[in-house]
C-alpha cells in the first residue's frame, strides 16, 4: 500500500503529464475558450467609433464603472459585444436558486434530480436573455446620452437601428460567453463562468500593477505605499490559500463489524470547509449590486444630456460610488448573506443526516436523526460565521486602502480572492485527473502481472 501512494505521489511530474491525453485535451479546450473570450472583448458593437468610445469612457472612469469593467476584462471601455459580460448569467443564476428555496414547484423541480436540474438551468438561460436585453438597452441608450452631454460622438449614426443593433449584440455576446462558460465546464477543467470571471480580471492586472509602479516613478505615490500594496496582496494570497484549506473534521462512527482482524469499530470524518461557498458569494454580491447601479448610473447621464437630473438621482449615485461607505457596506452585507445562503444550499443538514442514519453511522454523543441535524446546524452556523467573516475581511479591507490610495480596483481583494480561489480549484481539478489517470495505469500493470502464461 505504501509502494502504491509512494509511485502515486512520484508520478504527478511532467512526465506523467505528458501521457495524460485526455487532460491535455481538456486543458488546450479550456485555453481555446478563454482566448476566444480575450478576443471578443476586442470586437466593438457595431456603430461605434474606438477612439472616441475610449476618450468618452475616460471622462467617465472610476466608481461602478471600474467594477464592471474589471469584471469584463476591459470589454466595457471599448464597448464590445461582450460588455456586459457573463454578469447577467450570474444574476439569472441568483434568482433561480434562490426560488429553488422558496418557490415550491422550483423545490419539486430539484428534487427530481438530472430532470430537474436541466429544467432549471432553461429557466436560468431564459431569464439571462430578459435581464440581458434591458441591461443592453439600457447600455445602449445611455452610451448615446453620454455622447451627447460629453461632447464626444462614440456613436458614428444614433438612433433606432443603432439601438436594435447594439442591443442584439450584447445579447448575442452575453449569451455566447455563457455558451462557452458552459462548455469549459463539462468538457474543460474547472468552472468555466468563473475561469471567464478570473480572465478578466488577470488581463487588467498588468494595468493596475503599472499605475501603480508609473506612480512611484513619478512621485505620486511614495515607495514605502508601494511596497506595502505589493506586501499586503503577498500576505493576502498566503491567508486565502491557507482559509480555503481549513476544514473542520467531524468524527463520524459505525458498528462494529466483523473483518479478518476480528470485530473493529470503523470510524471516518466527515470535513467541512471553512469557507464552504467558496467564491461565489463576492460574485453574487457584486452582481446584484452592479445591476441597479448600472441602471441609475445610465439614468443619471441621460437626465444630465436631456436637461438636468433629479437631486435624489445625483444623491444616490455619489453615495453609491465605488469606495464610499454605503457601498462597502452593501457590499460587505451582500457577502454575508449569500455566504450563509449558499452554504446552505450545499451542505443540507438534513439529508447529510438522513444518510448517516441509513448506513448506520453516528456521531460520538449525538442521537442520530433530528438530533444529528440540529447538530450539524449549529456546527454550520458557527463555522459559517468565520467564513463569511474571512470573506468580507478578505474583499473590504484591500478595497478601502485602494480606494483611499486612489489605486486601480483590479489589485483589490474581490479579484484577489477569485483569481486565488479559480486557481486553487482548477488545480485540484488536475490533480485529480492526473491521480486518476495513474491509478488507471497501476491498475492495468496490476492485471498484466495477475494474468497466468499460456503454455
Amino acid at each position: 500500500m505504501a509502494s502504491a501512494a509512494e509511485h502515486l505521489a512520484s508520478s504527478l511530474s511532467l512526465a506523467n503529464f505528458q501521457k495524460a491525453t485526455e487532460l491535455k485535451k481538456r486543458l488546450w479546450f479550456t485555453l481555446g475558450g478563454l482566448i476566444l473570450f480575450r478576443l471578443l472583448s476586442f470586437v466593438p458593437v457595431p456603430g461605434i467609433d474606438p477612439a472616441a468610445m475610449q476618450a468618452l469612457y475616460q471622462t467617465q472612469s472610476g466608481g461602478i464603472l471600474d467594477v464592471f469593467n474589471t469584471f469584463s476584462g476591459g470589454a466595457l471601455e471599448r464597448f464590445s459585444i461582450v460588455a456586459l459580460g457573463v454578469m447577467p448569467y450570474i444574476t439569472a443564476s441568483i434568482v433561480v436558486q434562490l426560488g429553488g428555496t422558496l418557490y415550491e414547484p422550483w423545490k419539486a423541480l430539484k428534487k427530481e434530480g438530472e430532470s430537474g436540474r436541466k429544467k432549471l438551468n432553461q429557466y436560468t438561460r431564459y431569464l439571462t436573455v430578459a435581464i440581458t436585453l434591458v441591461q443592453g438597452y439600457l447600455a445602449v441608450r445611455g452610451l448615446e446620452s453620454q455622447g451627447a452631454n460629453q461632447g464626444i460622438q462614440a456613436v458614428v449614426q444614433p438612433g433606432l437601428l443603432f439601438e436594435l443593433a447594439g442591443t442584439v449584440s450584447l445579447v448575442g455576446g452575453t449569451l455566447f460567453l455563457m455558451w462557452i462558460g458552459e462548455q469549459i465546464t463539462s468538457r474543460g477543467i474547472g468552472n468555466g463562468v468563473s475561469l471567464i470571471i478570473m480572465a478578466g480580471i488577470i488581463a487588467r492586472l498588468p494595468l493596475g500593477l503599472g499605475q501603480l509602479l508609473e506612480g512611484s516613478r513619478t512621485g505620486s505615490l511614495s515607495a514605502v505605499l508601494v511596497v506595502g500594496v505589493i506586501a499586503l496582496s503577498a500576505v493576502l494570497i498566503l491567508f486565502i490559500c491557507f482559509m480555503e484549506r481549513a476544514q473542520r473534521r467531524v468524527l463520524i462512527q459505525y458498528p462494529k463489524r466483523q473483518t479478518v482482524r476480528g470485530m473493529q469499530q470503523e470510524r471516518s470524518h466527515l470535513p467541512i470547509k471553512i469557507n464552504t461557498a467558496g467564491v461565489i458569494p463576492p460574485i453574487f454580491a457584486s452582481s446584484l449590486l452592479l445591476m441597479p447601479l448600472t441602471v441609475l448610473n445610465w439614468a443619471g447621464n441621460r437626465a444630465t444630456a436631456e436637461g438636468g437630473a433629479s437631486d435624489w438621482l445625483i444623491t444616490i449615485t455619489t453615495y453609491l460610488q465605488n469606495g464610499s461607505p454605503a457601498y462597502l457596506a452593501l457590499y460587505g452585507i451582500g457577502i454575508a448573506f449569500f455566504t450563509f445562503f449558499y452554504t446552505a444550499v450545499q451542505f443540507n443538514s438534513e439529508e447529510t443526516a438522513e444518510n448517516l442514519k441509513r448506513h448506520g453511522g453516528f456521531i460520538p454523543g449525538i442521537r442520530p436523526g433530528k438530533a444529528t441535524e440540529e447538530y450539524f446546524d449549529y456546527l454550520l452556523n458557527r463555522i459559517t460565521v468565520v467564513g463569511a467573516s474571512y470573506l468580507v475581511l478578505i474583499c473590504l479591507i484591500p478595497e478601502i486602502l485602494t480606494a483611499q490610495a486612489g489605486l486601480s480596483i483590479a489589485l483589490g481583494g474581490t479579484g484577489l480572492l477569485i483569481v486565488v480561489n479559480v486557481t486553487m480549484d482548477t488545480v485540484s481539478q488536475v490533480q485529480s485527473h492526473l491521480i486518476a489517470h495513474q491509478y488507471g495505469d497501476l491498475i492495468k500493470k496490476a492485471k498484466l502481472k495477475t494474468t497466468p502464461r499460456r503454455r
